[in-house]
């Protein structure tokens, strides 16, 4: 059994939300996790020759689906 190497975290914005990419190496492929950091949901897996292969798709399928995500502007303070 394979275990992972060359494991790397690192946080970034994407279309103004913070994104946490995961990669790491298994035997001769690179794999890498993008997550929107809270809740930590997945946006992405994917995979590559090399770590820029691998994390270059991952951005940028998390640009299309976070490029796409309203948000919901906070409320002010309310006047009585």
């Amino acid at each position: 059994m394979m275990n992972p190497t060359d494991y790397q975290e690192k946080q970034l914005e994407v279309a103004g939300w913070p994104v946490r990419l995961i990669s790491y190496r298994l035997g001769d492929t690179f794999y890498c996790r993008a997550d929107n950091v809270s809740p930590g949901a997945w946006l992405a897996r994917t995979t590559g020759q090399t770590r820029e292969e691998a994390e270059s798709k991952a951005l940028e399928r998390a640009q299309q689906l976070l490029s796409r995500t309203r948000r919901i502007p906070e409320a002010g303070p309310r006047s009585s």
